[in-house]
């Protein structure tokens, strides 16, 4: 169903490019935290699984550290921060290759989302965030909904895993007494990434799901009524009505300018009546002849006016005046393969007047 704006307008009309420009400024982009949550966890995972060996020997040490205190020779504060820097080496081990692992597949997936792009605009201060009204709409929005719907799926889907595998493996649980340390820990580990992996294959579906849900939500908050499309073609392109009356302008202004030309024209060749050319030509200050105005209809018959009262001579000739008229702009020289056409209507024109070329 169509969105509906505050006007009392549906917005059915997509987003126009300015509009995406301009929700991209102020942070507003397509993007599933879901897929970001499944790869930043998988990561973590993977980091732990592939250096299980050094987090293992490192956690090790610092726990056997923790409890030997029989050789100390004397328990004072140089002791305490060589402990604690012992022990901040190895926090830093075990931590620092998960929190890089983790932070930079965070930021290449949001990369591949929504591209490089850094905005203030989501943190600065906004009064009416504080509107109770809005609040409550926010609250009770389709998006709040479907995060709710998420969150209650993703846990019951992760409660679901973590007991089936624990159930399936409660008959070994319950002979775990007879082993060693090493071998329980070995085996809840096991355990531990057996659900991860389940938990993120479950995860890597409703990601993308959301991702298909995001876009469609945010091409829907994006959407426009018919109103706004037109006011903002208005503001980047100018009103329509306006753009008509400067072409008008600029055409009016144009032809006064060119019926300017023809008292100085040296014939005005017709078609008779759909069309008048004027051609000018002056003798070694022009490479060839000049058509300095044209017009069809009215044009052409206040050309031909021009052209009586200031003594034109007035040529019917047809296929000749069709073809400057498709052919040659105001302005512009007569071409080539009209040249002799041409000078032979300017010599005759020159024998009526007794000039010479």
């Amino acid at each position: 169903m169509p969105e509906d704006s505050g006007s009392g307008q549906e917005k059915t009309e997509a987003a126009t490019p300015k509009k995406r420009s301009k929700a991209r400024e102020e942070g507003q982009v397509a993007k599933s935290m879901e897929l970001s949550s499944v790869f930043v966890l998988l990561s973590g995972v993977a980091v732990l699984f592939f250096t299980g060996h050094f987090f293992g020997a490192n956690f090790s040490q610092m726990m056997r550290a923790g409890f030997t205190f029989n050789a100390v020779p004397q328990f004072d504060i140089q002791f305490c921060l060589s402990l604690l820097n012992r022990f901040s080496t190895w926090f830093f081990k075990l931590v620092l290759p998960v929190m890089g692992a983790v932070v930079f597949t965070g930021l290449v997936i949001n990369f591949f989302q929504v591209g490089f792009h850094i905005s203030t605009k989501p943190i600065q201060p906004d009064l009416k965030r504080f509107n109770p009204i809005k609040g409550v709409a926010r609250l009770l929005s389709v998006k709040s909904f479907a995060e709710l719907v998420k969150s209650i799926l993703k846990l019951t889907i992760i409660g679901c895993i973590v007991y089936t595998i624990i159930r399936s493996e409660s008959r070994i649980f319950l002979h775990m007494h007879h082993w060693e340390v090493g071998a329980i820990l070995i085996y809840i580990l096991k355990v531990i990434f057996k659900i991860f992996i389940w938990v993120i294959m479950i995860m890597m579906l409703l990601a993308i799901a959301d991702v298909a849900f995001q876009r469609w939500q945010f091409e829907k908050q994006l959407k426009m009524t018919k109103q706004e499309v037109k006011d903002e073609t208005k503001q980047t392109e100018g009103d329509p009505l306006v753009k008509s009356r400067i072409k008008s302008i600029q055409i009016q202004t144009a032809r006064r300018r060119m019926m300017h030309e023809v008292p100085e024209a040296d014939v005005v060749v017709t078609n008779p009546t759909h069309l008048a050319l004027a051609i000018r030509y002056e003798p070694g200050a022009m490479g060839a002849p000049r058509v300095v105005a044209k017009g069809a209809g009215q044009v052409a018959e206040r050309i031909k006016q021009l052209a009586s009262d200031h003594q034109i001579p007035l040529i019917e000739n047809k296929k000749l005046a069709q073809n400057l008229y498709k052919l040659v702009k105001i302005g512009e020289e007569v071409p080539v393969q009209l040249y002799q056409a041409v000078a032979e209507l300017l010599a005759y024109v020159y024998k009526l007047k007794g000039k010479t070329v």
